[in-house]
């Protein structure tokens, strides 16, 4: 991504005010030893791309097993508004993006510890319709009358959004569909227009599109047309809580998270 571009982007997404919005199996080391050196309730507030709510209840579940003194509250968002929440003051413990972009620019405010950064997860684009619709639908369909509606993460604050311009600008599509397009405020919105058939067609992650039997996937987005779609995840520079914070991203890369997020369709990184 063009940083200049992105900077400007950030910029104008700070200056505007946001509030925070409500938020077995083998054990993991770092969490057994942290369960049993904890003697009073702890609470972590953790904001996390919207595209990993489902996946995350089932680690919560799965965590508070291990370290039951460690209550977990989440804030599902779009990446782009939880980072602005993050730098108008949150208090975030845990950040769990969908882009490596918006987690860059947190890290050079130094509000990220550096070494708590880590890969977490990726994940893939594709163009789904509802399960409904039978008919063959194509990339190059989408600059046909046949498609009226389509939805698209909005691209400058959610990341599959961004995903989607630059795929549609690599295609050479953007500037015939941008009429069309149908702007959500996060990856589970984009999907919602798409089950619901208020649009004919979305882009959104496979994941997503895994999980939802009210849609259907007609083809996946080339690699190459966009960035990286990544999960990036770190512990909050200003978190009163840091260790607790760690211990609970150390066990998402652990074996028992990943086999949760293996099962709904995420590629992990070794």
């Amino acid at each position: 991504m063009n940083r200049r571009w992105f900077a400007s982007l950030f910029a104008k997404a700070v200056g505007a005010a946001v509030c925070l919005g409500p938020l077995s199996c083998r054990q993991e080391p770092l969490a057994k030893a942290h369960r049993e050196t904890v003697e009073e309730t702890i609470d972590l507030t953790v904001s996390v791309a919207a595209s990993l709510q489902k996946v995350m209840e089932s680690v919560k579940l799965a965590y508070q097993q291990q370290a039951p003194k460690v209550m977990i509250t989440y804030n599902f968002g779009a990446s782009g508004s939880l980072t602005q929440q993050i730098v108008q003051g949150a208090p975030v413990d845990v950040f769990l993006s969908a882009s490596a972009d918006w987690m860059d620019a947190l890290d050079e405010q130094s509000l990220v510890l550096k070494t708590s950064r880590k890969i977490l997860l990726e994940n893939e684009l594709v163009l789904v319709v509802p399960a409904s619709d039978t008919e063959t639908v194509s990339f190059e369909e989408m600059k046909t009358d046949r498609i009226e509606r389509i939805a698209i993460g909005e691209p400058d604050s959610v990341p599959v959004g961004q995903y989607a311009k630059e795929s549609l600008l690599a295609m050479g599509l953007f500037e015939v569909v941008q009429q069309k397009l149908v702007l959500g405020k996060d990856a589970r919105q984009v999907l919602s227009y798409v089950e619901t058939g208020s649009v004919a067609a979305g882009l959104v992650y496979s994941t997503d599109a895994l999980a939802s039997e009210l849609v259907r996937v007609v083809a996946t987005v080339p690699a190459d047309d966009h960035s990286p779609i990544v999960y990036p995840v770190a512990v909050m520079a200003a978190s009163k809580q840091a260790a607790a914070a760690q211990a609970f991203v150390d066990f998402l890369s652990g074996g028992v998270a990943m086999k949760i997020f293996r099962a709904g369709g995420f590629e992990l990184v070794e």
